[in-house]
């Protein structure tokens, strides 16, 4: 009896693997391109496992010309959008020639989804889903350059230029450039919970998290280079951030005024310290809900809120839920199943 229970084990079938399709269109920006299949790619389960297959298509499977001076050739056409557990698509540098109505091919192609498969857009890709209607009365960002234009083409899509991305659950769109890595990595989150996507955000070497509601970097002034920033002060808080932590500490370790400090440091994050120090010590909280069976309280006290109360309501301002519900979310089921 139990050799035939390994014997169905060893046999049974695998568990399907994610499948990310990314759509190339003419005229795409290539490094925005690559975003997905670095940051999917380097998903690994807890045995080294992949978590998602990335593939990469244009309309008919021939190389597409880049917004530079180069062409990209790909393994696989439209026909592979079918196939997606996710499409993502990558955007392009003339967004308005996006515009309505939306040329047949591409049509065509958006034509090939599946019911249920999740939709993103990275920057100004956020054009063609608009075009494909595909936004109408859903909210949605993109490139802040782009915004008035955006507005003008697409009255009815719901627009906040002023965030990293938007989430609204099975269609998601990301501001220009890294907050194409933020959405990616948001989603390995949603996946499979905050280790694995700090793992990738390690290997990419980029901020493990950035909350969607982060304000994009509008026409910030870049600050003089002096030799002196905040980043020493940032390292030394974020292994401090059990502790209550003034901002007279922190410029402190900066040598600077605090006055001088703050200025600087909204220049280098586009955040002020306080909201920085409260986005690092939610992020720490949802870790150790997530990877630990600490209560609730315990979980306050190392983040640093103090007391659970506290937790509770810096919890649900952020993402609308309570830490017990943050936990069971993550918790209750198995971490290696993609979260749908």
């Amino acid at each position: 009896m139990q050799r035939a229970k390994e014997k169905a084990v060893r046999n049974a079938a695998p568990k399907a693997v994610h499948r990310v399709v990314v759509l190339a269109l003419p005229g795409v920006v290539p490094y925005e391109l690559g975003i997905p299949a670095k940051a999917f790619g380097l998903a690994r389960g807890p045995a080294g496992e992949r978590l998602y297959e990335v593939v990469t298509c244009t309309l008919d499977g021939r190389p597409v010309r880049t917004s530079e001076d180069f062409s990209i050739a790909v393994e696989h056409d439209a026909s592979v959008i079918a196939t997606a557990d996710t499409l993502i698509v990558a955007p392009i540098g003339d967004p308005v020639s996006a515009g309505d109505p939306l040329p047949e091919p591409v049509a065509a192609a958006l034509d090939r989804l599946r019911p249920g498969t999740r939709l993103v857009s990275i920057c100004t890709a956020s054009f063609v889903l608009a075009a494909a209607g595909l936004l109408d009365g859903r909210p949605a960002t993109t490139h802040w350059m782009y915004a008035e234009r955006f507005r003008e083409l697409f009255p009815r899509t719901p627009l906040d230029p002023d965030v990293l991305y938007v989430d609204d659950g099975d269609v998601l769109t990301s501001a220009g450039a890294a907050a194409g890595m933020d959405l990616c990595l948001h989603l390995i989150r949603h996946d499979h919970g905050s280790e694995t996507a700090n793992r990738v955000a390690r290997l990419c070497v980029v901020p493990p998290w950035r909350d969607g509601g982060q304000a994009q970097y509008i026409a910030r002034p870049v600050p003089d280079a002096t030799g002196s920033d905040t980043a020493g002060a940032r390292e030394w808080a974020l292994r401090q951030l059990h502790q209550p932590l003034q901002l007279a500490q922190l410029a402190d370790r900066a040598g600077m005024s605090v006055r001088t400090f703050s200025r600087r440091f909204l220049a280098e994050t586009g955040q002020t310290p306080g909201q920085w120090l409260t986005a690092q010590r939610l992020e720490l909280a949802r870790t150790l809900l997530e990877s630990s069976d600490l209560p609730v309280d315990r979980v306050a006290e190392q983040a640093g809120f103090g007391s659970a109360s506290s937790l509770r309501q810096h919890l649900a301002t952020a993402i609308g839920v309570s830490p017990a519900a943050y936990r069971r979310t993550f918790q209750g089921r198995d971490r290696g199943t993609p979260r749908m």
